[in-house]
């Protein structure tokens, strides 16, 4: 089975909608797929999480089909997000500094796709 990890960074709401889209997609077609939120993608979480917010459905969808690998600790902070990620009870990372390693994902055969 092909390994994917798509690493979303980018703060602006459509290229988020497409790392979940593409995630999705993977998922559908039979590939393990993880997803990490970085970055500015982070400030999305609270955003995301209400109902009837652009994209909701989507972002809800998967979480619940468990694609998510985790969110950036550090990031999270810093983008005033952490508490809704924590509320929502979505796996945080700070194993680097702060940050999700990447080592695990390319360690366990992934491919790294980033956005």
């Amino acid at each position: 089975m092909k390994k994917i990890t798509l690493i979303a960074y980018d703060g602006e709401l459509t290229c988020f909608a497409h790392v979940m889209l593409y995630a999705l997609d993977f998922h559908g077609k039979g590939y393990d797929v993880k997803v990490v939120i970085e970055g500015a993608a982070t400030r999305l979480i609270p955003e995301l999480a209400r109902p009837g917010t652009p994209f909701a459905s989507l972002y809800k969808e998967m979480i619940d089909k468990r694609l998510l690998a985790c969110v950036c600790e550090s990031c999270s902070v810093k983008m005033g997000a952490f508490n809704s990620a924590q509320e929502q009870g979505l796996p945080i990372d700070g194993e680097m500094k702060g940050h999700p390693s990447l080592e695990r994902f390319v360690s366990d055969g992934y491919e790294i796709i980033t956005f």
